[in-house]
This record gives structure tokens, C-alpha cells and sequence, in this order.
């Protein structure tokens, strides 16, 4: 079982079952985070996905620079341990590069059937 210093202390369990302590949660964050970046600046810059991702991105990658200890940074991204954090992170990584190959930006190949968007019919 890994363990992180927490502000002096030491993190031994996560208390969720079947996710390990991080070992180096602001390295592995950080990496992740431009994996992520350099994914979105292959993409349009005006595609919504792109603006956004980037947006979020780089908000949580000034607080993983900016808070070396773990437990204010997850109290300042506010969406879980650093464990589940960087799970996330490479969940998004998934996506963005999925989001490469299917471009949802570019034009649809065919018009929408009529009334697809209506609800009921």
C-alpha cells in the first residue's frame, strides 16, 4: 500500500475499495492535465469542447501548481480525492482524443431527419 504526505501526515487508504493512494499525486496530476492540453490544441479553437476542457484544465493546473498540499487542493478543485482526481483526468484524456477522431465540429455529413429534435412527435 503506497502512502502520500499530506501536510505532515501521511495518507495510508484512500477508503475507497480498490483505489491506492497515489504515490505522486501533483506529478501524475500535472502530467495528465498537459496530456489533456496538447489534445485540445490539436482541435479547432473555436470547437465548445475545446474552450471548456481548456477552461477547466487550466484551473485545476494552477491549483496542482500552486497548493502542494493535498488536502486544500481537494478542497479547492472540489471534485473528490486526488486518487478519483486523477482518474478523471484520465478519463478526460479518453475523451479528448476520442473528441480528435470523431470532430464533432465539422459539419454534419447529411441533413437531420425533419422533427428529430422533437419531443412527442
Amino acid at each position: 500500500m503506497a502512502a502520500s504526505a499530506i501536510g505532515g501526515a501521511i495518507k495510508k487508504a484512500t477508503g475507497l475499495t480498490g483505489l491506492a493512494v497515489a504515490k505522486k499525486p501533483h506529478h501524475t496530476l500535472n502530467v495528465m492535465y498537459g496530456k489533456i492540453l496538447r489534445a485540445c490544441q490539436q482541435m479547432p479553437s473555436d470547437s465548445a469542447y475545446r474552450k471548456y476542457t481548456e477552461q477547466v484544465v487550466n484551473e485545476r493546473a494552477q491549483h496542482v501548481k500552486d497548493e502542494p498540499d493535498v488536502l486544500k487542493l481537494e478542497k479547492l478543485i472540489g471534485c473528490g480525492q486526488v486518487e478519483e482526481l486523477i482518474i478523471q483526468a484520465e478519463n478526460e484524456l479518453l475523451l479528448a482524443r476520442n473528441m480528435l477522431e470523431w470532430k464533432p465540429w465539422e459539419p454534419l455529413v447529411s441533413e437531420p431527419p425533419a422533427n428529430q429534435w422533437k419531443w412527442p412527435i
